[in-house]
């Protein structure tokens, strides 16, 4: 299973805890009030607005605030004016990175982005210089528990998934997005545990990075997730297990 998966499951359970300090309800909110403008209030004919809502639950959201947000998107609520804004870079060891904005201010999110970038050893590059690299993919991580990893990611394949990989009891699984709920249903039914499940930009190729430049990279992504107006970050990193463990300590 490879680093960048590894991280997005640390993430996961760090977004959780941030949801203490507010920071997680304010982008799980500006994601839903976005799906809900782009697509419309019903998440039943909104994909996007469904999964935004579903990720709203899983940090323990409250209802009103979630249906506050899509109220601003459909405009009966006022809100602040948002719009999504995509940065492209390079991370230390030449890593690509994407980032996902939701801005009410271009030139300071611009401005705090490219800081950042410097700071840690990246650079900003022009738009569209490395999202060529990335493929728009849903990915469902499972703890198999008592059930065969081969059963399960078989199971995945015949709901429509892409592929299968697994480490031990944990098994990862990409989809094409329009099958995403499809598997998921299909891995909640066998009884499995999903860790996480999400619509993300996964690499078409990964980048090797050694330990040496592990913490720089981690660094940098945490830098650039602790931005307000930053909703998800994207890199095509790979840093084996046992050093993204060690070194996400330091981080």
């Amino acid at each position: 299973m490879s680093g960048h998966s590894k991280w997005a499951g640390i993430k996961h359970k760090k977004a959780v805890v941030d949801a203490k300090r507010g920071q997680a309800f304010t982008r799980a909110s500006r994601e839903i009030t976005i799906a809900a403008k782009e697509g419309g209030g019903n998440p039943d004919g909104n994909f996007r607005l469904r999964l935004a809502m579903q990720k709203a639950r899983e940090i323990n959201m409250p209802t009103d605030r979630i249906q506050n947000a899509i109220k601003r998107g459909t405009g009966e609520l006022a809100g602040e004016k948002l719009e999504e804004v995509r940065y492209e870079g390079y991370g230390p060891a030449g890593v690509a990175v994407m980032v996902d904005a939701f801005t009410d201010n271009r030139n300071r999110t611009s401005a705090s982005i490219r800081h950042r970038f410097s700071k840690f050893g990246g650079n900003l590059a022009e738009s569209n210089a490395v999202g060529w690299m990335f493929a728009r993919k849903g990915v469902i991580t499972v703890n198999a528990g008592n059930k065969d990893p081969e059963e399960v990611g078989l199971a995945a394949i015949e709901a429509g998934a892409d592929d299968v990989q697994g480490e031990a009891k944990s098994v990862e699984v990409t989809t094409p997005p329009q099958a995403f709920e499809k598997v998921k249903a299909a891995l909640e039914a066998l009884g499995v545990t999903v860790e996480n499940a999400e619509i993300t930009m996964q690499p078409k190729q990964t980048v090797a990075v050694g330990e040496d430049k592990a913490v720089g990279v981690l660094r940098l992504m945490e830098s650039l997730e602790e931005d307000d107006d930053v909703q998800q970050v994207y890199a095509n990193f790979d840093i084996p297990s046992n050093v993204l463990e060690r070194v996400s300590a330091q981080v």
